[in-house]
């Protein structure tokens, strides 16, 4: 099983050791969910890399003493001690009985599953094609799970955030409706989390892009004069934001940062960059400008006030629905140490990487349409704009009026991404790269 995990698990979009070379894979644990054929297991696999590293992903695995269904096919990773073992996320069987052990809410093999609500058990499951760091499952039209990939020890944000926000009685997260936890190097740890599935919504990508598109098609009218313009909804998004992270702020642990943690937060913008560089070399023509930037937050004296944040904020993690903004996937950024993930930091963090976001949905079309780059950044300057005008709005916190902090937590998402799109979509790396030029010009 091990071998077979080992030449599997580093083709798969959410394994985040690409890069590096694995050496071993090991079960540490292997809870039987459904004792049959297929039988079904949910199996924690410690990766071990070449350096001494090493990382938990959980895996959903079927196996079968016959052949799978044609269907199931692309899902296999081979034979081990008699079996055909799969990827059981794929199987309808696996991901209902998932499901049934939410609704159950029990202990299995070292699992345990809570539920906070009534669950219908009966719901066929399907796992959504854009797999990512997550893998999630969605059930009917009424429930959604996703499936924590890369596990660290100990509770995942995303549970703790968005229940203590819907506790609070925010609209704009999906409450949770039921989670389950295992084991890892000995602390229990989140496993994966059922909210609502919002049908019926459409993600702030998409929408974004395709206004983009609108514009890029119009030869003679400005982002404002296009039918498909979105800086309405960026208003509105901006509005939701500043009031989700009132709420946090008032529900969850705020602090005041002073010149110290300054200090230490630009040490940490400086260690990213210089890892970033190791794998993004193309960086460097750039790094004196963006150390001059960070120096600046190494300066400051004035006082910060730090909560807990978004953390992986962009458009890709919102959803418009006929209600308004919902912010969704409070985890963070998946490959951050979980205990950095869970710090308090500026929320100027989360504006900073909507800013990005939005950048990058009118830069990215001009890797497929050369030669607009005035109107991606129209588009792009009009849309941050209105973002930060709804944030504003909502907070009485304008976070224009903090452009150092901005312009450093803007570069230092940028140095993320090219290092995601050096290891995941090479071709897309001159997008963050493009911005990092224009914020240090």
């Amino acid at each position: 099983m091990n071998s077979l995990l080992q030449d599997w698990m580093p083709k798969q979009r959410w394994f985040g050791g690409k890069g590096r070379t694995l050496t071993d894979v090991t079960e540490t644990s292997s809870a039987l969910l459904l004792d049959a054929d297929p039988q079904v297991r949910l199996v924690i696999a410690r990766v071990g890399y070449d350096d001494g590293s090493a990382e938990h992903y959980q895996l959903l695995l079927g196996l079968t003493k016959d052949s799978v269904e044609q269907r199931l096919e692309h899902a296999v990773l081979g034979d081990s001690e008699g079996m055909l073992v799969y990827d059981a996320v794929h199987d309808p069987v696996a991901t209902s009985t998932l499901l049934e052990h939410l609704a159950r809410g029990r202990a299995v093999d070292g699992l345990v599953f809570t539920s906070d609500a009534d669950l219908d058990a009966d719901l066929p499951g399907r796992v959504l094609g854009a797999e990512q760091s997550n893998t999630s499952i969605v059930y009917g039209d009424a429930l959604i799970l996703k499936v924590f990939r890369r596990l660290q020890p100990g509770a995942n944000p995303d549970i703790e955030v968005t229940k203590a926000l819907a506790d609070a009685g925010s609209t704009h997260v999906a409450a949770p409706l039921a989670w389950y936890d295992g084991t890892v190097e000995g602390e229990t740890t989140s496993l994966g989390l059922l909210q609502p599935f919002l049908r019926g919504s459409s993600e702030g990508w998409a929408m974004a892009t395709a206004s983009v598109r609108d514009l890029f098609a119009e030869a003679d009218l400005h982002a404002d004069e296009v039918g498909g313009d979105f800086a309405g909804e960026s208003e509105r998004l901006g509005v939701a934001t500043g009031e989700v992270h009132a709420l946090m702020r008032s529900v969850l642990p705020s602090a005041t940062a002073g010149p110290e943690e300054s200090q230490a937060t630009a040490r940490q913008l400086h260690e990213r960059l210089e890892a970033a560089l190791l794998v993004v070399p193309e960086l460097a023509e750039h790094t004196d400008a963006m150390r001059a930037a960070y120096d600046e937050i190494a300066d400051r004296t004035a006082p910060v006030v730090v909560q807990r944040v978004h953390g992986d904020y962009h458009l890709g993690q919102v959803l418009r629905t006929q209600e308004g903004w919902v912010l969704l996937d409070f985890e963070g950024e998946p490959a951050r140490p979980l205990a950095e993930r869970r710090a308090l930091m500026s929320p100027l963090r989360d504006v900073a990487g909507m800013l990005r976001s939005f950048d990058y949905a009118a830069q990215h079309l001009l890797v497929e349409q050369p030669g607009l780059d005035f109107r991606a950044e129209e588009w792009a300057t009009r849309n941050r704009e209105a973002f930060c005008d709804g944030y504003a709005q909502a907070t009485g916190q304008d976070p224009r009026e903090e452009p150092a902090l901005l312009k450093a937590f803007e570069l230092d998402k940028a140095v993320y991404e090219t290092v995601y799109e050096a290891r995941n979509r090479p071709t897309w790396l001159r997008v963050p790269l493009a911005s990092i030029s224009r914020l240090t010009a």
